[in-house]
């Protein structure tokens, strides 16, 4: 697991739990967290959140198997989840999931679209519309790729290209496509930009509306002349 284990990060146990508990953490520069997984006991844990957030900023992080140092010893574990503050650049709480190198995990993988500019689609001047950009796949720790490229060097206009269509790294599957073929979904296609709609209803209101005012005092003409 050398190869996929390049990504490391330290943790410090923690005994106390609770809101309170967290609380001071975070007031002293640190984001409580949990990693759990493996047959063994949840571990709760604590990471210096300045050293967390230059790691956060390399996506590789995310799908990466990160070796974590606990309290001298060593585990490898991914990202399951991430909570952060609403509107701070404040982590506010992580779980980690320790894996086994002889059970496949389950991760959520971003896309990366490339050759769109060399597109037949996008040449006769269709524009790409991305419906997903991240997948669920299943696969052994030591398979677990970075990303997934989508490549649309032959990707022609009106066309769409599903879950079926990726080229996947050997040992990676697709969960969705584990449930049958009406989960294979669309992932991106090209088609031609909308033309701009002319709002001509409301100009014929507008032209429409001095008619109504012009014929009312003509309706107020003829009854003054009735009077008469």
């Amino acid at each position: 697991m050398s190869s996929a284990t390049e990504y490391s990060i330290t943790a410090e146990p923690r005994n106390v739990t609770g809101k309170g508990a967290s609380r001071r953490l975070r007031n002293a520069g640190k984001v409580p967290g949990i990693m759990y997984g493996a047959g063994k006991e949840p571990t709760q844990v604590a990471f210096n959140h300045l050293e967390l957030l230059v790691k956060l900023a390399n996506e590789k992080f995310f799908t990466k198997v990160l070796n974590v140092v606990v309290g001298g010893s060593e585990e490898h574990a991914v990202i399951k989840d991430l909570q952060r503050h609403p509107y701070k650049p404040i982590i506010m709480h992580m779980d980690l999931m320790r894996v086994s190198a002889t059970e496949k995990l389950r991760m959520h993988i971003p896309l990366h679209f490339i050759n769109a500019d060399v597109a037949p689609g996008v040449k006769a001047g269709g524009q790409v519309n991305h419906n997903i950009v991240e997948i669920e796949v299943q696969c052994l720790p030591k398979d677990l790729p970075e990303f997934i490229a989508v490549d649309l060097v032959n990707l022609e206009l009106n066309k769409v290209m599903h879950f079926s269509d990726l080229a996947m790294p050997a040992g990676v599957e697709i969960v969705e496509l584990s449930h049958g073929k009406k989960h294979d979904q669309p992932v991106v296609s090209i088609h031609m930009p909308r033309a701009e709609e002319v709002e001509k209803p409301v100009a014929v209101a507008a032209e429409a509306a001095p008619a109504a005012g012009a014929a009312a005092p003509a309706a107020d003409a003829d009854k003054k002349t009735d009077k008469k």
